[in-house]
């Protein structure tokens, strides 16, 4: 692997690909430190410190630490991405956007240009509930978090939030277009891994003080070297069908004939389950840092990160959304048409109809594998935390995210060094990326 970084400089497309990528990453993390006006960063940092295992710490990893800042990047990336998900979802009710998706390049561009109009209009409508929930939030001693409060300080914070969600949006197509990997993806990479130096310092203060003992500590690396190495594993892996074309004659020639196979993930759904379920389970508990109702006060005490129900709750949700998302994106009965359409067959199956319930048996099983793998990583921080005190957040959406996106950008500096006949990462196979 040592050699295939150093192979990186010896082709000028690639350096000037990385170059580019490490700028775009540095303008975004310079950004993260700009504070928005009118903010009481003192009772902001404090309010904070009370708010730990609610939407806040959740929306604040994906930020970077932006939120708890409220820097112009508050926002972060989220509203892109809940607009992209959302246009997916819509893709399958509505028969324009469907078409639009089925129109190749033209109109993949359409269905950017309306998630840019749709992450522009949830920019608006959160920087006003952002803006109207920092006029009730207080410090610890009763001191106001917004300086001047109003609607001038409310339409303020809408348009320098909306900015800079804008903002990460270009700097992430710019990322994709002339850089290497996936912007988007790699905007909440860099800003999970921001937090990284603090939680080492941290675990290394502990060590010192003697409250995390030497063996829980080496017990500890090994575990996570082990949970890195399984999300690797599985999100590489396919389950695949072996899938036969019969043989054609047109005029003179014959075509068909040849074995392929169907590759079906293990994860289909990707990291979008526990997104959605932890958003929707920690919602009564950031409502309830705005409201004083004493039963919202309950609610959000029985739905705190390591309690027993929480867990439940959250492991069904990911169940949930896990089969949700995969019946939404797959369809059994269009690949076994476009089978048949093409000659093709399962061995032993019959085409048509028994074939899209093969499939679909088949991917229903899968999701059910891949919904306790997805389960059992975002249970884990929960688990260490509580059971052997760790000081910082290992495994959950993040731990998958990141690697997720490190598989991507790391098979695609390889794919530049093959097609210029360079030596990959690897001397025995291939990196293979989620997409």
């Amino acid at each position: 692997m040592l050699q295939g970084f150093q192979n990186i400089p010896k082709i000028p497309e690639l350096k000037r690909r990385v170059i580019i990528t490490l700028l775009l990453l540095a303008v975004y993390r310079i950004g993260v430190h700009v504070p928005t006006p009118g903010i009481d960063a003192a009772a902001l940092s404090a309010f904070f410190a009370q708010a730990k295992g609610t939407l806040f710490s959740f929306i604040d990893m994906f930020s970077g630490g932006a939120f708890e800042r409220l820097s112009v990047f508050a926002l972060g990336i989220m509203p892109y991405i809940s607009s992209s998900i959302i246009l997916q979802l819509l893709t399958v009710v509505v028969p324009h956007l469907e078409r639009l998706s089925k129109e190749g390049e033209a109109g993949k561009k359409k269905i950017t240009q309306y998630t840019r109009y749709g992450t522009v209009l949830l920019s608006l409508i959160q920087g006003f509930g952002i803006s109207v929930g920092l006029e009730r939030m207080t410090g610890p001693g009763g001191e106001l978090v917004v300086m001047d409060p109003g609607w001038s300080f409310r339409l303020m914070t809408m348009i320098t939030l909306t900015a800079g969600t804008s903002f990460i949006m270009w700097l992430g197509e710019q990322i994709t277009e002339r850089g290497i990997g996936n912007g988007i993806s790699l905007v909440i990479f860099s800003g999970i891994v921001a937090g990284l130096p603090s939680a080492i310092g941290g675990s290394f203060r502990l060590i010192r003080t003697g409250e995390l003992g030497i063996l829980v500590t080496l017990f500890l690396i090994l575990l996570m070297v082990a949970v890195v190495g399984a999300i690797v594993y599985v999100e590489r892996g396919q389950r695949r069908i072996p899938v036969q074309y019969a043989k054609r004659i047109v005029g003179r020639r014959m075509y068909g004939g040849q074995s392929t196979h169907l590759p079906l993930k293990v994860n289909t759904a990707g990291v979008i389950p526990p997104i959605f379920a932890s958003s929707i389970i920690m919602f009564p508990a950031t409502i309830a840092n705005f409201l004083e109702h004493p039963w919202m006060k309950a609610i959000a005490t029985q739905l705190e990160p390591g309690s027993v129900i929480y867990e439940l709750i959250y492991v069904a949700f990911i169940f949930f959304f896990c089969y949700f998302y995969t019946a939404v994106t797959f369809n059994p009965t269009d690949v076994a048409d476009n089978m048949r359409k093409y000659g093709g067959y399962i061995p032993g199956i019959r085409p048509g109809q028994k074939t899209a319930e093969f499939v679909d048996r088949v991917l229903t099983r899968l999701t059910f594998s891949g919904a306790v793998y997805v389960s059992a990583i975002c249970v884990l921080p929960s688990v260490l935390i509580t059971k052997f005190h760790v000081p910082f957040y290992f495994g959950g959406t993040a731990l998958l995210i990141v690697v997720g996106v490190a598989l991507d950008t790391v098979g695609q500096i390889e794919s530049h060094m093959l097609m210029r006949h360079y030596e990959g990462f690897m001397k025995r196979g291939r990196i293979k990326g989620r997409r």
